[in-house]
């Protein structure tokens, strides 16, 4: 795709940005079958027991790999780190409310809850600053 523009600017970085996402995709195992999950339809992203899973909208997937790779791989996309475990997509937050000791819970549009840990406070901010 060839994208025209007389200036490069905040505009034109959202639209190569989204563009970016929409060719993201998860090589994940359902059962014995190895299939391709769209990024877009991945909730968030989760490290239990040194496994990977994809929670998707009606399925969770297993995910061949390390939570470190996929969180550099998915620097420049909607997925942010929000703990030492999770990975979440932005694109399916609903809405943020403030717990103690400095913590937040991430309300997905599915109605998952999950917990954004403080060390990760500045990551989380600064994927809204980006959509902006």
């Amino acid at each position: 795709m060839i994208v025209e523009y007389p200036e490069y600017d905040a505009s034109v970085e959202r639209v190569v940005r989204g563009l970016e996402k929409l060719n993201v995709h998860f090589k994940g195992k359902l059962e014995e079958k190895t299939v391709s999950v769209d990024a877009m339809e991945v909730y968030y992203l989760e490290s239990v027991e040194r496994k990977i899973f994809l929670y998707a909208k009606e399925q969770v997937y297993r995910y061949d790999g390390n939570l470190a790779a996929l969180d550099a791989d998915l620097r420049h996309t909607d997925f942010v780190r929000i703990s030492r475990t999770c990975i979440m997509n932005v694109s399916h937050l609903k809405e943020i409310r403030q717990l103690q000791n400095s913590r937040l819970e991430a309300v997905l549009d599915n109605g998952e809850k999950l917990i954004v840990s403080r060390k990760y406070l500045k990551d989380i901010k600064n994927a809204f600053r980006r959509e902006a």
